[in-house]
């Protein structure tokens, strides 16, 4: 019988438990761990759901998936223009108020999203005063939609009327546009939940001077590849959801000579908003991403999430080629730096459309290129480089567009599949602002919001229903 001889060295392999790899560690001998943990956090109903998507389903879902991925890596959304609501959003109904988000009754709205539709039915003139406008508001009188439902998207607390510009963007591959407000700046200003004069007055100026001068500079410059200056942004440090300084930069000095002919009574007051709005280009880029996603939706069979949206009261998703909305709560904003005597207790949850741009390989799948962003992301660039990482384990595909120079250039990841979220049980992370939960004193803080699990777990479980029925 051979004898049984021990190896002299020892390298381990750990799956599971950090503790046992941790003791293998402090006695000098090399280990390897694994970050193993049950798939869907054992939920059965997920497991199912899983079970059907990964087996016969999965070659259907991939091939969609992969021609999701194109759509959103190939496409080229332009700026070909400047209109109003009321004039050129699809199925826009007079006396509507348009607002970030899922779909929600009135009483349901939080606080900082609804001083800004009682700033907006101001602005329009349907009253005369704040007060005039809650009350016209409960009663119905004004009806309010979500701007997802009108292929539109706005950020934070953003409530639009008819009179508001829209940014009008064309993405000619896939025959769709899409549409966004024009950014109102930093300050007292509704977007940030603000319901005060001043916040009505920049209504009032973007629907005066700010639109009109926008068209006007469009008329004289010509159509704009949206995308193509956010790549450069992002190489100069952008993630374009929390930062846009660059890309908003790289913007004002193409469009500098038609700035410079404006008319008089227009070309002072719109530099000077200009000069003072680093986030201008933060709706052109969600403009450009919605008029992506617009395509990629239209792929049946596919398990890429194609909406991602926030309202301060749900959070919601949808799946290409499935018209349902997935909600859950909105959540708060956990990795976050606040503005002096302001915290966790006085901020808002969650909010805005601008969450189109994780879907489509800016924001946090950027952070990994952003000093700025991994300030809130634990303060090192290896912070930073672990959330765009993070998105990199959800995703179906890698951009060719965005790429990352402090991370070897890598292009972001792209495309959240929603077998891969629940499965890991990794949700998206979204760079966001902070506002005041119900003072009405606008901006706290921002920070990165969690997106939570329960809205993919339902996506997911439905996906595997309307592929096999038998699944539910």
């Amino acid at each position: 019988m051979p004898r049984l001889v021990l190896p002299e060295t020892v390298e381990v392999v750990n799956v599971g438990l950090p503790m046992f790899a941790d003791a293998v560690r402090t006695q000098g001998r090399p280990v390897q761990q694994v970050d193993w943990r049950i798939p869907a956090n054992g939920d059965p109903a997920a497991i199912r759901a899983l079970t059907v998507l990964h087996a016969d389903a999965a070659a259907g879902i991939d091939e969609a998936n992969a021609e999701v991925v194109r759509r959103l890596d190939e496409g080229v959304p332009r700026l070909v223009g400047v209109s109003t609501v009321g004039e050129a959003v699809p199925g826009y109904e007079d006396r509507t108020i348009l607002h970030c988000g899922p779909p929600l009754p009135y009483p349901e709205v939080c606080d900082p999203l609804r001083r800004s539709m009682r700033a907006a039915v101001v602005a329009e003139g349907w009253a005369a005063d704040v007060a005039a406008a809650e009350r016209l508001l409960r009663s119905g009188e004004v009806r309010l939609d979500a701007a997802n439902h009108h292929d539109t998207v706005v950020p934070m607390a953003s409530a639009v009327g008819p009179s508001q510009p829209v940014i009008v963007v064309e993405n000619a591959e896939g025959g769709t546009r899409a549409y966004s407000s024009l950014n109102q700046g930093p300050g007292e200003v509704a977007w940030f939940g603000r319901d005060t004069d001043a916040a009505i007055t920049r209504l009032r100026f973007l629907a005066d001077t700010a639109g009109p001068a926008v068209a006007s500079i469009l008329e004289a410059a010509g159509p704009l590849d949206i995308l193509a200056v956010a790549a450069q942004g992002i190489t100069m440090g952008d993630d374009l959801h929390m930062r846009t300084q660059a890309a908003t930069n790289l913007l004002t000095r193409t469009w500098l000579p038609h700035i410079a002919a404006l008319p008089d009574a227009a070309r002072v007051p719109f530099a000077q908003y200009l000069a003072g709005n680093h986030l201008f280009f933060l709706n052109l880029a969600m403009a450009a991403a919605k008029s992506l996603q617009l395509h990629a939706e239209q792929v049946e069979g596919s398990s890429i999430v194609t909406t991602m949206s926030r309202n301060g009261t749900t959070f919601g998703i949808k799946l290409a080629g499935a018209p349902d909305w997935y909600l859950t709560e909105a959540p708060p904003i956990g990795e976050a730096l606040y503005y002096s005597g302001f915290g966790p207790e006085t901020s808002a949850r969650d909010i805005g459309d601008s969450a189109v741009l994780e879907l489509t390989g800016m924001g946090g799948p950027a952070a990994g290129g952003s000093a700025a962003v991994a300030a809130f992301l634990g303060g090192t660039m290896a912070d930073a480089a672990a959330a765009t990482e993070g998105f990199r384990a959800v995703c179906a595909g890698t951009s060719s567009r965005f790429t990352l120079p402090p991370m070897g250039f890598a292009g972001t990841p792209l495309g959240v599949d929603v077998r891969k979220v629940v499965e890991l049980g990794i949700t998206p992370k979204v760079t966001t602002g902070i506002l005041h939960v119900d003072a009405g004193t606008g901006q706290v803080g921002a920070g990165v919001a969690t997106a939570p699990i329960e809205c993919f777990s339902d996506a997911l479980v439905a996906l595997a229903g309307r592929i096999r029925p038998s699944a539910r």
